[in-house]
C-alpha cells in the first residue's frame, strides 16, 4: 500500500489454520485422568492415528478436542503431530485418541517396538536425510 503497510494476503501464510493455544486446562480436558487406560500403558509419540468412517460421521457430535482430533486425522497422524498441530498437551492427546479408539471413531497403529530401537533404522534414515538436497539442490556432506 502507498503509506507503508502490506496489502491484506501479501507475503502472508494465510489465517492460522489451528487458532489461538487453548486456555481449558489439561487435567480439565481429560476428566482428571493422566493415563490413556487401565493398564497405564502410553501410546509412544510416533504412533499412527488415522480416523474411521464412523469417527467421521460422527464427527459433528464430538466434544471439541475430540472432534479437532478426529478431523486431523483424516490422513493418518501421528500422537506427536497430532498434539503439535493442535497445540494440545501429548498426554491429552494420548489419553482423547484412546477414548476414540475405544469408541471406534479412531484406528491406532502402534509401531513394532523393535523395529524402533534398531540402530539401522536410524543409520537409514539419516542416510535418507542426507540424500533430500536443500534448497539451492546441493546435497548435504556424509560426515
Amino acid at each position: 500500500m502507498a503509506d507503508g503497510r502490506t496489502p491484506p494476503g501479501a507475503g502472508d501464510p494465510g489465517p492460522d489454520p489451528v487458532g489461538p493455544a487453548p486456555a481449558v486446562r489439561p487435567f480439565l480436558v481429560t476428566a482428571g485422568r493422566v493415563a490413556p487406560s487401565a493398564s497405564d500403558r502410553t501410546m509412544p509419540v510416533e504412533t499412527q492415528v488415522v480416523a474411521t468412517a464412523e469417527g467421521l460421521a460422527e464427527l459433528d457430535g464430538l466434544a471439541f478436542e475430540q472432534h479437532d482430533i478426529v478431523a486431523a486425522c483424516r490422513r493418518p497422524q501421528s500422537i506427536a503431530e497430532i498434539a503439535a498441530r493442535l497445540r494440545l498437551h501429548l498426554n491429552v492427546v494420548r489419553i482423547l485418541a484412546e477414548d476414540l479408539r475405544a469408541a471406534g471413531q479412531l484406528t491406532v497403529h502402534v509401531p513394532d517396538t523393535g523395529a524402533t530401537h534398531d540402530a539401522s533404522v536410524l543409520r537409514r534414515l539419516i542416510e535418507g536425510l542426507r540424500a533430500i538436497p536443500d534448497s539451492r539442490g546441493v546435497l548435504r556432506d556424509t560426515d
